[in-house]
């Protein structure tokens, strides 16, 4: 069969970008694409952009991430186990959720020497990277680290570590100090100059906004927080005599991952591009990326129909690879019902590998790079992160802003609108099960989150979709 080249040219010509309005316009029945425009945590969202040029890609520890499951037990045998096959099992690290921590919700490891001695014992560190979440028992934790590194005879430089000491995130999510801000000053720094002198590799510093993302916050808040619980790192290490260059190094940013897939991506790189700034203002020169830990999303966990949390884990842990996380942990499906069994924690890490081995979704680095899309969500949230830092610093701080209630002001408002928003959310309030099905979890001893207060604050509660609608 004879094809006429011209019919053919015709047809498959090249598509302006105003041939595109144009589709779109035809294919949305309205006569102005700016009809189309949405609006995501206040920031205007155009529907079509064309493809960003003249931008570099943003520099990321690639290629992969390392795959973390979480080991928060409060039963120390069945914790330690629970370590041991994660560890042969394929995860990269384990995190360890002691009671107190942010991500915790409730339960957590016992804060001892003997519990994380427990777990740790028979766990080969050279292979296996560790991290500590941040929790009210932190400082003792990393003593306790260092002290189980030097009768094990390990070697540091060959572990990969992360002590989150986040005073912040600690006071955001449970409300307490148990000393008061005058006394962190004074003896933070002393104890950093002894963390230092004791060759504790990796992240010892970190920037947690889960609290802020987990009770209901925006990206942007969430930006604006880790930013400045950062620069309040800085200024103690400088007060312990160390240059920004120097602790810049140290000190990592914990962020969370949710199914809002395009948000998440901007996020990630907009907290890098924020970071950057802030460095340079100190005329310090980072010589590697930032440490970026990424944790699925608690509040996009539901508790009805528990399996749909597994398509939301999936896109948000391909949103955390596409941002170029360091290390991501996958929560179980079925945490919003209890403790895990070992069946959800397996899949938990099977879609980490899956995602990463199999489909290899962390080869490329930036790989949304000149995307219009994602490029301008980018510098939107590099704006409004920007402003919502400046809110805080302008508070004195993190500490202070908690201790004032403006951070769980403007959280609480991020989170009535959400819960008053017309979101459909597939077992929550679409498409929802006719009978419920029973979500295996397991009993555990009882944890008694009481800890001591010289300084108090209203904690951010965690909020989840399922209080999506219950106003209306």
């Amino acid at each position: 069969m004879d094809y006429d080249p011209a019919v053919l040219d015709k047809a498959f010509r090249p598509a302006s970008f105003e041939d595109w309005q144009d589709a779109a316009m035809k294919a949305a029945k309205i006569n102005s694409i700016d009809a189309l425009h949405s609006n995501v945590e206040g920031l205007d969202i155009a529907p079509l952009l064309q493809r960003a040029t003249g931008q570099l890609p943003i520099a990321m520890s690639q290629p992969n991430w390392l795959a973390f499951q979480r080991v928060d037990d409060p039963d120390v045998s069945r914790a330690a186990a629970q370590a041991k096959t994660d560890a042969e099992g394929g995860a990269d690290g384990l995190a360890l959720v002691f009671e107190g921590a942010n991500n915790a919700f409730g339960r957590g490891l016992p804060a001892s020497k003997d519990a994380l001695f427990a777990v740790l014992d028979g766990i080969d560190l050279e292979r296996t990277a560790l991290r500590i979440d941040a929790h009210p028992a932190i400082r003792n934790s990393a003593e306790w680290l260092v002290q189980f590194i030097q009768i094990k005879k390990l070697n540091p430089r060959k572990l990969r570590l992360a002590a989150g000491i986040d005073t912040a995130s600690i006071f955001a999510s449970t409300g307490r100090l148990s000393m008061s801000f005058e006394a962190l000053r004074a003896s933070l720094p002393q104890s950093l100059t002894g963390f230092f002198a004791s060759g504790l590799p990796g992240v010892l510093l970190e920037a947690d906004a889960r609290p802020i993302h987990n009770a209901g916050g925006t990206a942007a808040q969430e930006l604006g927080f880790a930013l400045s619980v950062a620069v309040g790192h800085l200024r103690m290490a400088e007060e312990a005599r160390q240059p920004a260059g120097h602790i810049a190094p140290s000190i990592g940013f914990a962020l969370t991952a949710d199914h809002d897939f395009a948000l998440t991506i901007a996020k990630l790189r907009a907290v890098r591009l924020l970071w950057n700034r802030v460095l340079e203002s100190c005329g310090a020169k980072l010589a590697s990326p930032a440490k970026l830990h990424a944790e699925s999303a608690r509040r996009m966990m539901s508790m009805f129909d528990p399996e749909t949390n597994l398509l939301r884990n999936s896109i948000a842990l391909a949103a955390a690879a596409f941002g170029g996380a360091d290390s991501i942990l996958v929560l179980p499906h079925t945490i919003a019902n209890g403790l895990p069994d070992p069946s959800a924690r397996r899949i938990s890490a099977m879609i980490q590998m899956v995602a990463r081995d199999e489909c290899h979704f962390g080869r490329v680095a930036d790989v949304t790079s000149g995307s219009g899309a994602i490029e301008a969500l980018t510098d939107k949230l590099c704006e409004a992160g920007w402003k919502e830092f400046q809110h805080i610093e302008k508070a004195d701080g993190p500490l202070a802003a908690l201790n004032s209630g403006i951070i769980q002001k403007n959280v609480a408002e991020a989170r009535a609108n959400r819960q008053t928003r017309q979101s459909k959310i597939i077992g929550v309030n679409t498409y929802q099960l006719k009978s419920e099905r029973e979500a295996f979890v397991l009993e555990y001893p009882p944890v008694a989150n009481i800890f001591p207060a010289k300084v108090s604050c209203e904690p951010l509660a965690i909020w989840s979709v399922d209080e999506i609608g219950k106003d209306q």
